[in-house]
């Protein structure tokens, strides 16, 4: 373990699992949407769930991601939260295990996470935290990464901020007990590297959801997943 990192943060769609976000939303969208067909056109549930959504990644931390978009949700769509939760429960325990498909896990993924670990290093899982837990484990099972004892994994009930948000990288560094200097956040996009904007070192994991961002810092370090090893080592 190095003096310079106490805590290592790990984005997760693209970064632990192989996925792309944009090519996994389609058909999220249309099970989902599908769900609630005999309530509301898919299309107009989809219209809504994105505001919502911009809604979630625009908090400014007064009320969790959860409660933004509650507010902004279902009020928009003119359902009762009541009504509409136990759909999305459903969803996510019989629908969202099929996205699997869409998924494919990294062989590496898993002997990185274990090793930092091993190395003494407070472990998080940093993903934007625009979906619910149950989500957010699934996606983690995929990658094979979901049986270890990380002190946070940011997910919308617990989250007050999203990525790029500087505010989310400072929350998260405040929540683990350490400055923002000291905790590396590993992730394959541009809004993982806003890090660098709350102080945070950043390493840019190549992935196919990797696109260069005018005015975005560039990453303090780069390379291949098995290469955080080297740093850290």
């Amino acid at each position: 373990m190095t003096d310079k990192f106490k805590a290592v943060l790990f984005d997760l769609d693209g970064t632990l699992l192989d996925s792309n976000m944009e090519a996994f939303l389609s058909p999220y969208l249309k099970l989902i949407s599908a769900r609630v067909a005999n309530i509301m056109p898919p299309q107009e549930f989809v219209a809504q769930l994105m505001r919502a959504t911009e809604r979630m990644i625009a908090n400014d931390g007064q009320v969790t991601n959860e409660e933004l978009f509650a507010a902004a949700f279902y009020p928009a769509i003119g359902r009762p939260r009541a009504e509409m939760e136990p759909i999305f429960e459903a969803f996510y325990a019989e629908d969202c295990p099929v996205l699997r498909q869409y998924t494919k896990r990294k062989p590496e993924a898993r002997r990185v996470v274990q090793r930092v670990f091993d190395l003494g290093y407070d472990v998080a899982i940093t993903t934007n935290p625009l979906f619910p837990a149950t989500a957010v484990m699934q996606r983690l099972a995929w990658a094979g990464v979901d049986d270890f004892p990380y002190r946070l994994v940011t997910t919308y009930e617990n989250s007050r901020y999203c990525k790029p948000n500087p505010r989310y990288f400072e929350d998260v560094a405040a929540r683990l007990g350490h400055p923002t200097g000291a905790c590396l956040m590993v992730g394959d996009e541009d809004m993982d590297m806003a890090g660098a904007l709350a102080g945070c070192p950043t390493f840019l994991v190549q992935s196919s959801s990797t696109q260069a961002v005018s005015g975005m810092p560039a990453p303090a370090y780069r390379g291949a997943l098995e290469d955080v090893l080297a740093l850290l080592e």
